[in-house]
């Protein structure tokens, strides 16, 4: 006799059986908090729109997940801030050369602000809350607060969508006052706050660079939109124009 086996319910599609990237893990147990895409999309965008208008491009220096060397006695010593600006310092390593790190005693200008995006693997590191052992290296609160004196840090969670962020004040952080939601950094003339837009084809809350009294600062990419748009409207006028000149008996033709 052959024994017949029935499935009486359809079988289950694949993602509700099989790992997904929810399951699985996204970053390395020896190196949490290596970037993911919004990771990636977010510093971009930071650093599109950190354009300070007293500061030369050439003076400016923008980089994320760049090793960050902070302690002359410990070469092994750095962090890797998810985003962090400089202002004051070649755009260019000695004019010419692009940057493999960043290295605060030969650099001789620390940063002037440092954003951290929140991972699970790092959360309690970024907020200062794990404990150092004997030999250890600081936790980057640590090394932001005492040993740089990152003048403003500022921590987001795109899971909450929660922005928190800290000045120094004489030798601590304290919390910064917000206005209208932004961090104002008076040194650069510009707040950071948050912002609900597309960039990159994807909508959600962002993390971006304004002036003082809140208005955008475009990417390049929203500038040659712009730019495209204005156009259009422009030949639209012109194609109404030369049309309203024709119901008059004229050639706009012969107008050029």
């Amino acid at each position: 006799m052959t024994n017949t086996s029935f499935q009486d319910e359809p079988p289950l599609p694949p993602k509700e059986t099989l790992p997904t990237m929810y399951d699985l893990p996204s970053e390395e147990p020896n190196e949490p908090g290596l970037p993911d895409e919004f990771h990636k999309f977010q510093a971009r965008l930071l650093r599109d729109t950190f354009q300070p208008r007293k500061w030369y491009p050439d003076k400016l220096f923008c980089a994320n997940n760049l090793n960050l060397y902070y302690d002359l006695k410990h070469l092994n010593w750095y962090k890797k801030p998810d985003w962090f600006a400089v202002v004051g310092v070649p755009r260019l390593y000695d004019g010419w050369d692009m940057r493999l790190s960043y290295v605060v005693w030969d650099e001789k200008i620390n940063p002037l602000v440092v954003v951290e995006l929140l991972s699970p693997g790092t959360e309690e590191e970024d907020l200062g809350q794990t404990p150092r052992e004997e030999g250890e290296p600081p936790n980057k609160w640590e090394v932001y607060e005492s040993i740089l004196r990152v003048p403003y840090y500022v921590v987001f969670n795109r899971f909450t969508n929660k922005m928190q962020a800290f000045h120094l004040v004489g030798d601590r952080y304290q919390r910064a006052e917000l206005v209208q939601g932004r961090l104002l950094v008076p040194e650069v003339e510009l707040s950071l706050g948050l912002w609900q837009g597309s960039y990159n084809r994807i909508d959600r809350l962002w993390l971006r660079w304004m002036t003082l009294k809140v208005d955008l600062i475009p990417t390049l990419e929203e500038e040659v939109a712009v730019a495209k748009q204005e156009a259009a409207v422009a030949k639209q006028q012109q194609e109404r124009l030369a049309a309203k000149l024709r119901e008059l008996g004229v050639d706009p033709d012969e107008l050029s």
